[in-house]
């Protein structure tokens, strides 16, 4: 049985719209990188820090304003910070008593390249 043109066309299109989801395999660095990541991203709390962190924008924000707006406590804040902070994902700058945590851009467009499956 053969197949036409049209058929071996649309079979190569198909399988670079299901299969294809990169240019090339992750080497070991960057696939450490991204486990890092998403390990970090992996837990509830997590996710809405960051949340919260990202919505502001450029600004950074107070550990005190998360503790005040996600209702759990500063060792909690502080703990779960700092796994976003070892991920690569914020940054963390001391200002008195209070720390203060803004996004890395950077890191966002990483991340969008490699949930982007399209």
């Amino acid at each position: 049985m053969s197949t036409t043109v049209e058929e071996s066309a649309l079979s190569a299109t198909t399988d670079q719209q299901c299969c294809s989801l990169a240019d090339s395999p992750m080497g070991v660095a960057q696939a450490e990188r991204f486990a890092g990541i998403l390990k970090a991203l992996a837990d509830p709390t997590r996710l809405r820090l960051l949340s919260h962190v990202a919505a502001q924008g450029c600004q950074d924000v107070c550990a005190c304003d998360l503790t005040e707006e996600l209702d759990i406590t500063q060792p909690t804040v502080s703990h779960h910070m700092k796994k976003l902070v070892e991920a690569g994902l914020v940054i963390r700058e001391q200002r008195g008593k209070w720390a203060h945590y803004s996004v890395i851009p950077e890191a966002f467009s990483q991340l969008r390249e490699l949930i982007d499956l399209s």
